[in-house]
């Protein structure tokens, strides 16, 4: 039975650490860029749009299909510096565990 006691104190101990690693997730920022930084995106690490930045320059004229395309870009480019960082994170809270592929944490 002490092993049984013994795990389910790592189960309380590592449902601590995800809730902690789910707080610092919701407050990161990651920014992403693209047309050489002209278009720049920022997400929270849950993936939750805070700021768009557009260079002046690129509203002057009609080209509204480039500016589209770079606001996509720079979001695509900071949802996968998002991601990155959350895997980052997640691997601090399971100590190296392997976890079948394609399993998503948190929850």
């Amino acid at each position: 039975m002490r092993n049984l006691g013994d795990m389910m104190k790592q189960a309380q101990e590592m449902q601590a650490k995800m809730a902690e690693a789910q707080e610092k997730i919701e407050v990161m920022q990651v920014t992403g860029a693209s047309g050489g930084g002209m278009v720049e995106v920022t997400l929270s690490g849950k993936g939750d749009m805070w700021q768009v930045q557009i260079d002046p320059s690129l509203l002057g004229g009609d080209d509204k299909e480039v500016l589209e395309d770079l606001i996509v870009a720079a979001h695509n480019d900071a949802k996968s510096k998002a991601e990155e960082l959350v895997q980052e994170e997640m691997a601090k809270v399971t100590g190296g565990l392997n976890l079948p592929p394609g399993l998503k944490l948190p929850f």
